[in-house]
């Protein structure tokens, strides 16, 4: 088969002849001409392996420090935590992406085949990859959308904690007893998500059981009482605008159980919560003189009449 028979690109058909002169040169090197060219080409590789081992040390320490740069002025400008996170992670893959590409043209690869086949490898990869470009579009949807931001409380996929960072694929957050849950960006983007933190303030509940022949309005009377007292319900108070109240929720089996109800600053939930419940147990009974009751089961045994012999 001859050139002209071929179906070769342009670019083949051009290289094809510089190769066969190439391989006639060397053909009629001696053997003094051939190692003095492998000894240059050895050369003119190590100077540009040194070179771009140089450009990769130097491109590094200047990305760590236009990434200083720009998570400084970022925080100068106090742009949203979870978008500087975001933005920082971005920057920095795409300028590693730059010096990379760099690196392979001082070294001698041409870099528009390296692109060319780095798309073509990307299509690949996207395609196997296609639950980490979910994430990447769920990281950009969440800071959009807003619906949590870094510092916020919230709950999701059956996790709880503070939101610490929101990256290019997962979002970082804290649960109560300092264990970091890693999320991915995807599926958090179209989970639910209960944030604590969006809403000033919070209604908080008890439940308590009182015993059958309480006094109730005597029960409420010292409820909210003691709520009233309280400084986070009266902030809670005057900012929702509705006060404590206490209820009667049910009758159970062995217990009356009364409903107090009143709103406090969501910083404030968990403290008040607790307070309450142990002072409920403490001072009810004196303020109230109540009983609180527990299961509890009356058996009556009838006797059975006398057998007659």
């Amino acid at each position: 088969m001859t050139l002209f028979d071929t179906a070769a690109p342009a670019d083949s058909v051009a290289a094809a002849p510089v190769k066969e002169e190439s391989a006639l040169q060397l053909k009629d090197m001696s053997f003094n001409q051939l190692m003095n060219t492998l000894i240059d080409d050895a050369v003119h590789f190590v100077i540009r392996l040194a070179i771009a081992l140089v450009v990769f040390y130097v491109g590094r320490w200047i990305i760590n420090r236009l990434y200083t740069l720009v998570e400084r002025i970022m925080l100068k400008r106090n742009i949203d935590p979870s978008v500087t996170t975001f933005a920082l992670s971005t920057v920095k893959c795409v300028l590693y992406f730059i010096l990379i590409v760099t690196i392979i043209g001082i070294l001698g690869l041409e870099t528009s085949s390296f692109l060319a086949l780095f798309a073509s490898a990307g299509v690949a990869i996207g395609m196997a990859l296609s639950g980490t470009l979910q994430n990447f579009a769920g990281g950009v949807l969440i800071l959009l959308l807003k619906p949590f931001r870094v510092g916020q409380y919230i709950e999701t996929q059956g996790f709880s904690g503070t939101v610490q960072r929101i990256e290019i694929f997962n979002t970082f957050i804290t649960t109560g007893d300092n264990k970091t849950i890693i999320l991915p960006n995807g599926a958090l983007s179209t989970s639910a998500v209960n944030n604590f933190s969006v809403q000033p303030y919070r209604r908080v509940e008890w439940k308590i059981g009182v015993a059958y022949g309480a006094d109730v309005a005597r029960v409420r009377a010292a409820a909210l009482e003691m709520m009233k007292s309280a400084p986070a319900i009266a902030a809670g108070s005057q900012g929702k605008g509705v006060d404590p109240v206490v209820y009667v929720g049910s009758l159970d089996d062995s217990a009356v159980t009364m409903i107090m109800r009143a709103w406090v600053p969501s910083a404030d939930y968990w403290d008040t919560f607790f307070l309450f419940n142990e002072r409920f147990y403490t001072e009810l009974p004196s303020r109230a003189g109540i009983e609180f009751p527990f299961p509890q089961l009356d058996v009556h045994i009838n006797p059975q009449p006398s057998q007659q012999s």
